[in-house]
């Protein structure tokens, strides 16, 4: 537990009172450590970025990998693919299929990821509204995975993720990555991504891949210091 009050407010860009409000509502994750309120970097970023908050860029301030260019939300995608028509009945069920048409790295346990991915889901659900999920392993670095990629699916039917809407999932964006940096990184862009309105209407009406890269390049200019 790594972060204070005042580290979480400053990463956050939000006053201490929001943040001890938040405690109080018990809606962000946080630890009494010897009568002190501490936060996991990690678990903190990822529940901001899954509501799509403004995150400040020193919290991805990570020294042994400063010299690693951090990728792109484009050319992660690119790397990732878009799948469409993905099936299955269930939530499970459609991971599985999502684990087996992933472009994944030699090495990389499919069964282990599936594991990791279904874990997650139970842990807390990955949708973040309006039909979106966004599928991710809690600690990526156990894959061993070489290549950050982001894996954009449409469903061939809509699966309850049990998304705090209530709104059956759509649509999914699988983030897989080498490192937690470029983890949180992946996941604050997409963040903002699917605030442009343009970005999420290619999403919704599950066009084209090159209208939904196009669309993702142009919001990227409205994504500042975290998209480039």
């Amino acid at each position: 537990m790594n972060l204070s009050v005042k580290d979480a407010a400053r990463i956050l860009s939000v006053t201490e009172k929001t943040i001890y409000r938040w405690i109080k509502q018990e809606l962000v994750p946080a630890y009494r450590v010897n009568g002190q309120h501490r936060f996991n970097q990690s678990e903190l970023l990822e529940w901001a970025t899954s509501r799509r908050m403004g995150i400040s860029p020193e919290a991805f301030n990570e020294p042994e990998e400063a010299a690693t260019p951090l990728p792109t939300l484009t050319e992660s995608i690119e790397a990732g693919g878009i799948i469409y028509r993905l099936d299955g009945n269930t939530r499970n069920e459609v991971l599985d299929r999502l684990v087996n048409n992933l472009r994944l790295s030699d090495g990389v346990d499919k069964d282990y990821l599936l594991k990791v991915l279904i874990a997650r889901e139970e842990l807390a659900s990955t949708s973040v509204g309006n039909g979106i999920a966004i599928p991710h392993p809690r600690n990526p670095v156990l894959l061993h995975t070489s290549q950050p990629t982001v894996t954009l699916a449409f469903l061939e039917s809509p699966i309850d993720f049990h998304s705090l809407d209530g709104l059956p999932t759509k649509v999914l964006f699988c983030v897989i990555s080498p490192t937690l940096r470029a983890h949180l990184h992946l996941l604050s862009m997409l963040g903002y991504a699917l605030k442009d309105y343009k970005f999420r209407e290619a999403i919704e009406q599950a066009e084209s891949r090159e209208n939904i890269l196009e669309a993702l390049r142009q919001a990227k200019q409205g994504m500042g210091q975290l998209s480039q």
